[in-house]
Protein backbone atom coordinates (compact mmCIF):
# COMPACT_ATOMS: atom_id res chain seq x y z
CA UNK A 1 0.00 0.00 0.00
CA UNK A 2 2.80 2.32 0.99
CA UNK A 3 4.38 1.99 -2.61
CA UNK A 4 0.97 2.84 -4.19
CA UNK A 5 0.90 6.11 -2.23
CA UNK A 6 4.15 6.93 -3.26
CA UNK A 7 2.65 6.08 -6.64
CA UNK A 8 0.29 8.16 -6.51
CA UNK A 9 2.26 11.54 -4.66
CA UNK A 10 4.73 11.17 -7.72
CA UNK A 11 1.76 10.91 -10.34
CA UNK A 12 0.64 14.61 -9.08
CA UNK A 13 4.37 15.71 -8.96
CA UNK A 14 4.81 15.01 -12.38
CA UNK A 15 2.10 17.01 -13.37
CA UNK A 16 3.85 20.27 -13.89
CA UNK A 17 0.46 22.51 -13.36
CA UNK A 18 -0.12 21.75 -10.17
CA UNK A 19 1.17 24.45 -8.46
CA UNK A 20 -0.21 26.64 -10.36
CA UNK A 21 -4.02 24.78 -10.22
CA UNK A 22 -3.41 25.07 -6.19
CA UNK A 23 -2.08 29.34 -6.44
CA UNK A 24 -5.45 29.64 -8.58
CA UNK A 25 -8.11 27.61 -6.09
CA UNK A 26 -6.16 29.78 -3.60
CA UNK A 27 -6.56 32.81 -5.36
CA UNK A 28 -10.55 32.44 -6.28
CA UNK A 29 -11.77 30.88 -3.07
CA UNK A 30 -9.48 33.21 -0.60
CA UNK A 31 -8.85 29.66 1.41
CA UNK A 32 -5.02 29.90 2.69
CA UNK A 33 -4.53 26.18 2.74
CA UNK A 34 -4.99 24.42 -0.74
CA UNK A 35 -4.33 20.45 -1.09
CA UNK A 36 -4.79 17.36 -2.71
CA UNK A 37 -5.00 14.33 -1.17
CA UNK A 38 -5.02 10.68 -2.07
CA UNK A 39 -7.95 9.55 -0.16
CA UNK A 40 -8.68 5.62 0.45
CA UNK A 41 -10.70 3.76 3.10
CA UNK A 42 -8.07 3.49 5.01
CA UNK A 43 -5.87 6.78 4.94
CA UNK A 44 -5.50 10.82 3.97
CA UNK A 45 -2.20 11.70 2.35
CA UNK A 46 -1.47 14.98 1.00
CA UNK A 47 0.39 15.00 -2.63
CA UNK A 48 0.54 18.60 -3.26
CA UNK A 49 0.23 21.26 -0.46
CA UNK A 50 -0.32 25.46 -0.71
CA UNK A 51 0.30 26.42 2.83
CA UNK A 52 -0.27 30.38 3.65
CA UNK A 53 -1.33 29.29 7.13
CA UNK A 54 1.70 27.75 8.41
CA UNK A 55 -0.74 24.28 9.03
CA UNK A 56 2.10 22.63 9.35
CA UNK A 57 1.16 19.89 6.08
CA UNK A 58 3.70 18.81 3.60
CA UNK A 59 3.73 16.45 1.37
CA UNK A 60 3.49 13.30 1.98
CA UNK A 61 1.80 14.10 5.19
CA UNK A 62 -1.17 11.94 6.46
CA UNK A 63 -4.35 12.34 8.60
CA UNK A 64 -6.57 10.13 10.08
CA UNK A 65 -9.43 9.81 7.19
CA UNK A 66 -11.93 9.56 9.62
CA UNK A 67 -11.10 12.80 10.88
CA UNK A 68 -11.30 14.67 8.06
CA UNK A 69 -14.82 15.27 5.51
CA UNK A 70 -12.80 13.43 2.29
CA UNK A 71 -14.25 10.40 3.42
CA UNK A 72 -17.58 12.08 2.85
CA UNK A 73 -16.59 12.92 -0.54
CA UNK A 74 -15.07 9.56 -1.30
CA UNK A 75 -17.83 7.86 -0.57
CA UNK A 76 -21.15 9.93 -2.20
CA UNK A 77 -18.30 11.42 -5.14
CA UNK A 78 -20.16 14.78 -4.16
CA UNK A 79 -18.44 17.75 -3.25
CA UNK A 80 -18.64 19.14 0.73
CA UNK A 81 -18.62 22.78 0.74
CA UNK A 82 -18.88 25.00 3.45
CA UNK A 83 -19.34 28.85 3.77
CA UNK A 84 -19.62 29.28 7.36
CA UNK A 85 -19.19 26.36 9.60
CA UNK A 86 -21.33 28.56 12.47
CA UNK A 87 -24.14 29.12 10.47
CA UNK A 88 -23.68 25.70 8.78
CA UNK A 89 -26.70 23.56 10.66
CA UNK A 90 -25.06 20.07 9.32
CA UNK A 91 -21.52 20.70 9.77
CA UNK A 92 -21.88 23.69 12.74
CA UNK A 93 -21.81 20.41 15.60
CA UNK A 94 -19.45 18.39 13.08
CA UNK A 95 -16.07 17.01 14.85
CA UNK A 96 -13.87 17.74 11.76
CA UNK A 97 -13.95 21.79 12.16
CA UNK A 98 -13.39 21.17 15.71
CA UNK A 99 -9.94 19.27 15.19
CA UNK A 100 -8.87 21.16 12.62
CA UNK A 101 -10.05 24.63 13.42
CA UNK A 102 -11.33 26.00 10.39
CA UNK A 103 -14.67 28.29 9.39
CA UNK A 104 -14.87 27.85 5.69
CA UNK A 105 -14.07 24.61 3.34
CA UNK A 106 -14.32 22.88 0.35
CA UNK A 107 -13.63 19.56 -1.15
CA UNK A 108 -14.19 18.39 -4.54
CA UNK A 109 -13.80 14.26 -5.74
CA UNK A 110 -10.98 13.63 -7.50
CA UNK A 111 -11.50 10.38 -9.98
CA UNK A 112 -9.08 8.34 -12.26
CA UNK A 113 -9.34 7.92 -15.82
CA UNK A 114 -11.14 4.74 -15.07
CA UNK A 115 -13.95 6.76 -13.16
CA UNK A 116 -12.31 5.22 -10.00
CA UNK A 117 -11.99 7.09 -7.22
CA UNK A 118 -8.47 9.03 -5.78
CA UNK A 119 -9.13 11.75 -3.97
CA UNK A 120 -9.90 15.34 -3.30
CA UNK A 121 -8.96 19.00 -4.41
CA UNK A 122 -9.87 20.59 -0.91
CA UNK A 123 -9.34 24.10 1.11
CA UNK A 124 -9.82 25.44 4.34
CA UNK A 125 -9.26 28.03 6.52
CA UNK A 126 -9.81 29.65 10.05
CA UNK A 127 -12.00 32.35 8.57
CA UNK A 128 -15.33 32.26 6.33
CA UNK A 129 -15.41 32.84 2.72
CA UNK A 130 -18.30 32.74 0.49
CA UNK A 131 -17.05 29.33 -1.37
CA UNK A 132 -20.99 28.22 -2.63
CA UNK A 133 -21.21 30.65 -5.19
CA UNK A 134 -22.16 28.86 -8.84
CA UNK A 135 -18.89 30.90 -10.32
CA UNK A 136 -16.18 29.48 -7.34
CA UNK A 137 -17.82 25.82 -7.47
CA UNK A 138 -17.71 25.70 -11.07
CA UNK A 139 -14.40 27.01 -10.93
CA UNK A 140 -12.62 24.49 -8.72
CA UNK A 141 -15.08 21.36 -10.17
CA UNK A 142 -13.06 22.56 -13.54
CA UNK A 143 -9.91 22.01 -11.81
CA UNK A 144 -10.65 18.89 -10.25
CA UNK A 145 -11.37 17.67 -13.64
CA UNK A 146 -8.03 19.34 -14.88
CA UNK A 147 -6.46 17.28 -12.49
CA UNK A 148 -8.00 13.91 -13.58
CA UNK A 149 -7.24 14.78 -17.18
CA UNK A 150 -3.52 15.13 -16.52
CA UNK A 151 -3.42 11.41 -14.34
CA UNK A 152 -4.64 10.19 -17.28
CA UNK A 153 -1.90 11.82 -19.47
CA UNK A 154 0.56 10.98 -16.89
CA UNK A 155 -0.92 6.93 -16.85
CA UNK A 156 -0.36 6.59 -19.89
CA UNK A 157 2.86 8.09 -20.46
CA UNK A 158 3.80 5.59 -17.72
CA UNK A 159 2.53 2.92 -19.63
CA UNK A 160 4.18 4.13 -22.75
CA UNK A 161 7.80 4.23 -20.91
CA UNK A 162 7.14 0.76 -19.00
CA UNK A 163 6.26 -0.92 -22.44
CA UNK A 164 9.54 0.91 -24.41
CA UNK A 165 11.70 0.05 -21.48
CA UNK A 166 10.64 -3.67 -21.83
CA UNK A 167 10.97 -4.08 -25.34
CA UNK A 168 14.03 -2.94 -25.33
CA UNK A 169 15.45 -5.32 -22.28
CA UNK A 170 13.81 -8.00 -24.78
CA UNK A 171 15.35 -6.95 -27.49
CA UNK A 172 18.45 -6.49 -25.89
CA UNK A 173 18.22 -9.66 -24.52
CA UNK A 174 17.23 -11.24 -27.68
CA UNK A 175 19.98 -9.62 -29.45
CA UNK A 176 22.76 -11.26 -26.76
CA UNK A 177 21.03 -14.79 -26.41
CA UNK A 178 21.36 -14.75 -30.73
CA UNK A 179 25.15 -13.93 -30.12
CA UNK A 180 26.01 -16.34 -27.90
CA UNK A 181 23.99 -18.70 -29.79
CA UNK A 182 25.97 -18.40 -32.41
CA UNK A 183 29.35 -18.42 -30.80
CA UNK A 184 28.20 -21.83 -28.87
CA UNK A 185 27.35 -23.49 -31.82
CA UNK A 186 30.19 -22.89 -34.25
CA UNK A 187 32.73 -25.17 -32.33
CA UNK A 188 30.58 -28.57 -32.51
CA UNK A 189 29.39 -27.45 -35.84
CA UNK A 190 33.37 -26.99 -37.03
CA UNK A 191 33.85 -30.93 -35.48
CA UNK A 192 30.68 -31.94 -38.03
CA UNK A 193 32.34 -29.86 -40.97
CA UNK A 194 35.68 -31.23 -40.30
CA UNK A 195 34.66 -35.03 -39.98
CA UNK A 196 32.84 -34.65 -43.05
CA UNK A 197 35.47 -33.56 -45.05
CA UNK A 198 37.77 -36.92 -43.35
CA UNK A 199 35.46 -39.35 -44.06
CA UNK A 200 34.87 -37.95 -47.52
CA UNK A 201 38.47 -39.18 -48.29
CA UNK A 202 37.81 -42.74 -46.64
CA UNK A 203 36.39 -45.20 -49.65
CA UNK A 204 32.85 -45.68 -48.91
CA UNK A 205 29.96 -47.34 -50.87
CA UNK A 206 27.69 -45.19 -52.88
CA UNK A 207 24.61 -44.85 -49.94
CA UNK A 208 27.16 -43.85 -47.21
CA UNK A 209 28.83 -41.48 -49.76
CA UNK A 210 25.10 -39.89 -50.77
CA UNK A 211 24.04 -39.80 -47.08
CA UNK A 212 27.52 -37.73 -46.55
CA UNK A 213 27.09 -35.56 -48.77
CA UNK A 214 23.72 -34.76 -47.42
CA UNK A 215 25.30 -34.34 -43.86
CA UNK A 216 27.70 -31.83 -45.42
CA UNK A 217 25.74 -29.76 -47.24
CA UNK A 218 23.22 -29.11 -44.28
CA UNK A 219 26.53 -28.38 -42.40
CA UNK A 220 27.38 -25.80 -44.93
CA UNK A 221 23.77 -24.73 -44.68
CA UNK A 222 24.02 -24.44 -40.88
CA UNK A 223 27.04 -22.38 -40.99
CA UNK A 224 25.55 -19.67 -42.95
CA UNK A 225 22.73 -19.24 -41.00
CA UNK A 226 25.15 -18.74 -37.44
CA UNK A 227 26.98 -16.34 -40.12
CA UNK A 228 23.90 -14.52 -41.00
CA UNK A 229 23.15 -14.37 -37.23
CA UNK A 230 26.90 -13.20 -36.13
CA UNK A 231 26.34 -10.56 -39.03
CA UNK A 232 22.89 -9.34 -37.53
CA UNK A 233 24.06 -8.88 -34.10
CA UNK A 234 27.16 -6.99 -35.08
CA UNK A 235 25.46 -4.79 -37.01
CA UNK A 236 22.62 -4.08 -34.52
CA UNK A 237 25.05 -3.90 -31.26
CA UNK A 238 28.44 -3.61 -32.46
CA UNK A 239 27.99 -0.96 -34.66
CA UNK A 240 27.85 -1.91 -38.06
CA UNK A 241 29.74 -4.76 -39.51
CA UNK A 242 33.49 -4.55 -39.85
CA UNK A 243 35.09 -4.43 -43.13
CA UNK A 244 38.99 -5.75 -43.95
CA UNK A 245 38.92 -2.77 -46.89
CA UNK A 246 41.82 -3.21 -49.70
CA UNK A 247 42.08 -2.50 -53.74
CA UNK A 248 41.13 -6.11 -55.14
CA UNK A 249 42.14 -6.60 -58.58
CA UNK A 250 40.60 -10.18 -58.50
CA UNK A 251 36.87 -9.07 -57.48
CA UNK A 252 35.82 -10.57 -61.05
CA UNK A 253 36.98 -13.88 -60.17
CA UNK A 254 35.17 -13.56 -56.62
CA UNK A 255 31.97 -12.67 -58.01
CA UNK A 256 31.85 -15.38 -61.07
CA UNK A 257 32.84 -17.78 -58.16
CA UNK A 258 29.61 -16.64 -56.50
CA UNK A 259 27.50 -17.23 -59.74
CA UNK A 260 28.73 -20.41 -60.49
CA UNK A 261 28.01 -21.64 -56.58
CA UNK A 262 24.54 -20.35 -56.85
CA UNK A 263 24.20 -21.71 -60.73
CA UNK A 264 25.00 -25.33 -59.36
CA UNK A 265 22.67 -24.83 -56.26
CA UNK A 266 20.03 -23.68 -58.51
CA UNK A 267 20.30 -25.80 -62.08
CA UNK A 268 17.10 -25.54 -62.97
CA UNK A 269 17.19 -21.47 -63.53
CA UNK A 270 19.31 -19.42 -65.82
CA UNK A 271 21.48 -16.85 -64.42
CA UNK A 272 22.68 -14.09 -66.89
CA UNK A 273 26.62 -12.42 -66.01
CA UNK A 274 27.74 -9.65 -67.48
CA UNK A 275 30.98 -7.97 -65.31
CA UNK A 276 33.20 -5.29 -66.77
CA UNK A 277 35.99 -4.41 -64.22
CA UNK A 278 39.17 -2.95 -65.77
CA UNK A 279 40.71 -2.11 -62.85
CA UNK A 280 41.23 -2.98 -58.63
CA UNK A 281 37.94 -1.81 -56.57
CA UNK A 282 38.94 -0.52 -53.07
CA UNK A 283 36.19 -2.98 -51.02
CA UNK A 284 36.53 -5.76 -48.72
CA UNK A 285 35.99 -8.23 -51.55
CA UNK A 286 34.48 -11.03 -48.81
CA UNK A 287 31.30 -9.23 -48.09
CA UNK A 288 30.84 -7.88 -51.12
CA UNK A 289 31.10 -12.11 -52.15
CA UNK A 290 28.39 -11.97 -49.44
CA UNK A 291 26.39 -9.48 -50.76
CA UNK A 292 26.21 -10.37 -53.92
CA UNK A 293 25.32 -13.99 -52.81
CA UNK A 294 22.79 -12.71 -50.79
CA UNK A 295 20.94 -10.88 -53.82
CA UNK A 296 21.60 -13.49 -56.22
CA UNK A 297 19.55 -16.22 -53.68
CA UNK A 298 16.65 -13.93 -52.97
CA UNK A 299 16.24 -13.45 -56.62
CA UNK A 300 16.50 -17.42 -57.37
CA UNK A 301 14.26 -17.53 -54.56
CA UNK A 302 11.42 -14.95 -55.39
CA UNK A 303 11.93 -14.39 -59.45
CA UNK A 304 9.86 -16.05 -62.10
CA UNK A 305 11.41 -19.45 -63.02
CA UNK A 306 10.63 -19.37 -66.09
CA UNK A 307 12.78 -16.03 -66.92
CA UNK A 308 16.53 -15.77 -66.07
CA UNK A 309 18.33 -14.00 -63.38
CA UNK A 310 20.26 -11.27 -65.10
CA UNK A 311 23.52 -9.82 -62.85
CA UNK A 312 25.98 -7.38 -63.73
CA UNK A 313 29.09 -5.91 -62.26
CA UNK A 314 31.08 -2.76 -63.30
CA UNK A 315 32.70 -0.22 -62.35
CA UNK A 316 33.01 3.41 -64.61
CA UNK A 317 33.57 6.79 -64.15
CA UNK A 318 34.70 6.40 -60.50
CA UNK A 319 31.58 4.61 -59.49
CA UNK A 320 31.31 0.58 -58.39
CA UNK A 321 28.18 -0.91 -59.25
CA UNK A 322 26.25 -4.26 -58.61
CA UNK A 323 22.92 -4.98 -59.74
CA UNK A 324 20.86 -8.16 -59.79
CA UNK A 325 17.17 -8.37 -61.50
CA UNK A 326 14.63 -11.12 -61.74
CA UNK A 327 11.13 -11.13 -62.91
CA UNK A 328 8.04 -11.84 -62.00
CA UNK A 329 5.25 -9.78 -60.28
CA UNK A 330 6.38 -6.04 -59.57
CA UNK A 331 7.06 -5.69 -55.44
CA UNK A 332 4.16 -3.31 -53.76
CA UNK A 333 5.13 -0.18 -52.48
CA UNK A 334 4.37 -0.46 -49.09
CA UNK A 335 6.71 -3.88 -49.14
CA UNK A 336 9.77 -2.64 -50.60
CA UNK A 337 9.94 -0.45 -47.35
CA UNK A 338 9.77 -3.86 -45.05
CA UNK A 339 12.68 -5.33 -47.32
CA UNK A 340 16.23 -4.90 -45.47
CA UNK A 341 14.29 -5.09 -41.98
CA UNK A 342 15.92 -8.10 -39.80
CA UNK A 343 13.56 -11.25 -39.36
CA UNK A 344 11.03 -9.71 -42.22
CA UNK A 345 8.98 -12.29 -44.61
CA UNK A 346 6.02 -11.76 -46.88
CA UNK A 347 3.28 -13.77 -45.63
CA UNK A 348 3.59 -15.71 -48.87
CA UNK A 349 7.49 -17.44 -48.05
CA UNK A 350 7.90 -20.57 -45.51
CA UNK A 351 10.43 -20.94 -42.75
CA UNK A 352 12.94 -23.13 -44.97
CA UNK A 353 13.71 -20.32 -46.49
CA UNK A 354 16.00 -19.16 -44.00
CA UNK A 355 15.92 -16.48 -40.90
CA UNK A 356 14.95 -13.68 -42.75
CA UNK A 357 18.26 -11.55 -42.78
CA UNK A 358 19.95 -12.17 -46.21
CA UNK A 359 18.76 -8.73 -47.13
CA UNK A 360 19.18 -6.78 -43.96
CA UNK A 361 22.69 -8.17 -43.85
CA UNK A 362 23.10 -6.03 -47.51
CA UNK A 363 21.76 -3.13 -46.69
CA UNK A 364 24.36 -3.69 -43.37
CA UNK A 365 27.08 -4.99 -45.75
CA UNK A 366 26.25 -1.88 -48.35
CA UNK A 367 26.11 0.84 -45.63
CA UNK A 368 29.99 -0.47 -44.15
CA UNK A 369 31.11 0.77 -47.99
CA UNK A 370 29.18 4.09 -47.47
CA UNK A 371 27.13 2.69 -50.16
CA UNK A 372 23.54 3.35 -51.15
CA UNK A 373 21.42 0.62 -52.32
CA UNK A 374 18.33 1.04 -54.51
CA UNK A 375 15.16 -1.34 -55.28
CA UNK A 376 12.90 -0.62 -58.20
CA UNK A 377 10.19 -3.12 -58.88
CA UNK A 378 7.82 -2.00 -62.05
CA UNK A 379 6.86 -3.87 -65.77
CA UNK A 380 7.59 -7.31 -64.58
CA UNK A 381 11.56 -6.52 -63.36
CA UNK A 382 12.83 -6.04 -59.95
CA UNK A 383 16.21 -4.80 -59.93
CA UNK A 384 18.29 -4.18 -56.95
CA UNK A 385 21.52 -1.94 -57.08
CA UNK A 386 24.48 -1.56 -55.08
CA UNK A 387 26.45 1.39 -56.19
CA UNK A 388 29.52 3.15 -54.13
CA UNK A 389 32.46 5.49 -55.65
CA UNK A 390 34.63 3.32 -56.60
CA UNK A 391 38.13 5.06 -55.68
CA UNK A 392 36.69 6.35 -52.36
CA UNK A 393 39.12 6.45 -49.29
CA UNK A 394 38.00 4.46 -46.34
CA UNK A 395 37.43 7.34 -44.49
CA UNK A 396 35.35 8.68 -47.28
CA UNK A 397 33.26 5.83 -46.89
CA UNK A 398 33.08 5.91 -42.83
CA UNK A 399 32.34 9.80 -43.73
CA UNK A 400 29.17 8.68 -46.01
CA UNK A 401 28.25 5.56 -43.30
CA UNK A 402 27.25 8.60 -40.35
Amino acid sequence: MQTDIAADIAAIEAISSVPTILDAVAAITGLRLVCIARVTHDSWTACAVRDELGFGLKVGDGLDVATTLCEEVRDTRRPVIIDNVGEDARYRDHHTPRIYGFQSYISLPILRPDGSYFGTLCGLDPLPAHLSSTATVASMTLFAQLISKHLDTELRLTESRSALLGERDTSELREQFIAVLGHDVRTPLSSIMLGTELLRREPLSAQAESVLERMRRSALRISALVSDVMDFTRGRMGGGIALDLRNDAGLRQSLEQVVAELQGAYPDQRIGLDIDLPHSVYCDPARIQQLLSNLLKNALVHGARSEPVLVSARARDGQFEISVSNGGPAIAPARIGQLFKPFWRASSQVASEGLGLGLFIVSEIARSHGATLEVTSEDGVTRFTFRMRAGASVERRMLARA
